[in-house]
């Protein structure tokens, strides 16, 4: 790897300050419902458990033992994929892996020598038996055995069990142990806990205003018709979350969230209205649904999983204090972002209480943790560019610009004028999403423009699509209730139920209790109006055959099966075809190119040969691949 490959990335690391860098280390390291962010916190490949300091201090010390766990092996040759005959060497996978996530792994491999370093100094050791126990005690915590554990961590979050044992189980057990005396939880600690997590809940559904007059208005109508809670919620409440489902929330426990509207929850009975609860600079009113009882468990068998609750969730409040203590601790050198030091120390990145941070070992971190995702995209970009020579096309400077003003446009980001605001548009992409222009052109706009390139000459809007456009986006609508049901023959008895009885009222009873469908069901099977063309050709047929308090037949939709009860149709938008004609073309126009540049995509994809040695695949054209079986067909019947 070559300094140019992690020039750019040096400044902007160091720029940030080592105390931004590693408050939000430890501020993350404890809980796994972020684990993905852990995989920040690289380190050393074998960095487990104490050993004796080197006086060479060109490497770490390291923590010896090794968790026996399977280990993530990469080939050693210096090809990592082959694509259509055209290698991609391990030196251009590592530069590209330092070019995206060069940052973060730095950062990472900085907070993790930090650690190490302070748990050095205070004769703090994490065994193989200690992290052995922390994964079996996490994969307990999920009802799940290790190699389940494992095995969902690999599917869901992209982990190995190498990387969990090293980069999220290691700094945890490390943090606990620095923290110990601030995280031990006392016995009141331990009751409100127990009580939160298994005593007395209430199902309730909230309406929020910000007006206080409006609020005790709506109060005043909610007290005398209870019933109508659901509806006033979705058209008066700014809790969008809760409004959709007509003011439906998660239940209320104790000792969690606001005060005042926990006390007023434990007072309702089912059915009650609260009063208004002012919060935060809003009105709040509570319905009571129901009353959960305590939760039925033997307090002695629950009280630990509480204990070791409770210490992660205050070592999360004491990461700042153990900051402040790792940073007195330790001296951190900016080696790459000084030029002096620099040319005293080539190769070197940082330097963490002596111990160096080379840029070889930064593109070995990169290409273990991201190598596989970045070759991905990099036989991605090469299968591009050898179609797109093929067929004697390039994508100019010009294209990548019309496409970046295109993305802006489509987000909104324009001038005055309407035209694309390029420097607000480049703003937002490399400050909200934390990458560079060059990355940001490279990895999304040029193979966006590529396509484009292959497929939009190809792509064209009929009057049919126009017509169908029309109708679906400003024709007439069916304003009906639907009941989701997982099976035909429970559908089938629902339906019986609805046909004896078409009364709407029973029909929102029967949604209540059998839809399947959360939404639907909390608002007693309200649906919103179906449109002509939106997707779901039966149920839309189904729908528009319906007369007002109708009933329909079973409508099969995937693995569910629906019935619907009409209530009339929406009124027609006072517009024609003419007038909306540019709109419509642009907006099918461009979900038709999207299509056709997917399906392009994966018709080259289908067609190349792709050897990839990093991830173990490899994938022949249809043609070839049947050539190879024919061939071990006939060699086979040779042999025999």
């Amino acid at each position: 790897m070559s300094r140019k490959d992690v020039d750019s990335l040096g400044s902007r690391f160091f720029a940030k300050g080592w105390k931004h860098q590693l408050v939000w280390l430890i501020a993350a390291v404890v809980i796994l419902t972020v684990v993905f962010q852990f995989r920040k916190l690289a380190g050393d490949r074998a960095a487990l458990a104490k050993a004796p300091r080197s006086t060479q201090r060109s490497a770490p010390a390291k923590q010896a033992t090794e968790l026996p766990l399977p280990r993530k092996e990469h080939p050693q040759h210096d090809v990592m994929a082959l694509v259509n005959g055209k290698d991609i060497s391990r030196k251009d996978l590592i530069n590209a892996c330092v070019r995206r996530f060069g940052e973060d792994v730095l950062e990472s491999l900085v907070n993790k020598r930090l650690i190490m370093s302070h748990c050095e100094a205070r004769g703090i050791t994490i065994t193989q038996q200690e992290i052995a126990a922390e994964v079996d005690r996490m994969a307990k915590r999920f009802k799940l055995g290790r190699e389940q554990w494992f095995e969902m961590l690999q599917k869901e979050r992209g982990i190995s069990p190498e990387e969990y044992a090293r980069d999220i189980v290691w700094p945890t057990l490390a943090l606990r142990k620095l923290a110990a005396e601030k995280v031990n939880p006392t016995a009141e600690e331990i009751n409100k806990a127990y009580v939160r997590d298994f005593g007395e809940m209430v199902g309730a559904r909230l309406i929020a205003v910000n007006d206080a007059n409006l609020a005790r208005q709506l109060q005043a109508k909610l007290t005398t018709n209870p019933e109508s809670f659901a509806r006033m919620a979705i058209e008066h409440s700014i809790d969008v979350n809760s409004a959709s489902v007509g003011g439906l929330i998660q239940p209320i426990r104790h000792h969690v969230g606001d005060p005042a509207i926990e006390s007023e929850a434990f007072q309702l009975q089912p059915g009650q209205i609260s009063s208004v609860i002012s919060v935060a600079g809003q009105h709040v009113i509570l319905k009571c649904e129901h009353r959960i009882p305590p939760r039925r468990v033997n307090r002695a068998e629950v009280e630990q999983q509480i204990v070791e609750k409770l210490k992660d969730e205050k070592l999360r409040g004491v990461a700042n204090d153990l900051f402040a203590q790792l940073q007195s601790a330790a001296t951190t050198v900016n080696v790459y972002n000084n030029p002096r030091l620099r040319e005293t120390m080539p190769g070197v990145v940082a330097t963490v209480n002596g111990d160096r941070i080379t840029m070889k070992q930064l593109g070995q971190e990169c290409l273990l943790r991201h190598g596989e995702e970045v070759l991905e995209t990099e036989i991605s970009q090469l299968l591009l560019e050898q179609t797109l020579k093929r067929a004697n096309l390039e994508v100019t400077e010009a294209d990548l610009q019309a496409e970046v003003a295109h993305a802006a446009v489509l987000a909104g980001v324009v001038d005055e004028q309407g035209n694309a605001n390029l420097e607000k548009w480049f703003a937002a992409i490399t400050q909200e999403q934390g990458i560079e222009q060059k990355q940001y052109l490279r990895d999304s706009v040029w193979p966006s423009a590529a396509l484009k390139k292959l497929t939009a000459e190809k792509v064209t809007v009929s009057e049919e699509d126009l017509q169908k456009g029309f109708e679906a986006n400003y024709g007439q609508r069916v304003r009906c209730r639907a009941i989701v049901s997982p099976s035909l023959r429970r559908a089938q008895e629902v339906w019986d139920k609805a046909r004896r009885n078409p009364s709407v009222q029973y029909f929102g009873d029967l949604a209540a209790e059998y839809s399947v469908e959360p939404t639907s069901k909390a608002l007693r099977g309200e649906v919103p109006p179906l449109q002509r063309h939106g997707g779901q050709p039966l149920l839309e047929k189904a729908a528009f055959a319906l007369q007002p308090d109708q009933l329909s037949g079973i409508v099969q939709v995937g693995d569910k099966f629906i019935i619907l009860r009409a209530e009339g149709r929406t009124e027609q938008i006072d517009i024609n075809l003419a007038q909306v004609r540019d709109i419509l073309h642009n907006d099918i126009y461009e979900k038709k190119l999207r299509l056709a540049m997917s399906e392009k995509f994966d018709a080259i994809r289908e067609n190349s040969r792709v050897d990839n040695y990093l991830a173990g695949t490899s994938h022949a054209p249809p043609n070839q691949a049947k050539v190879r079986q024919d061939s071990a067909v006939r060699q086979t019947g040779v042999q025999r």
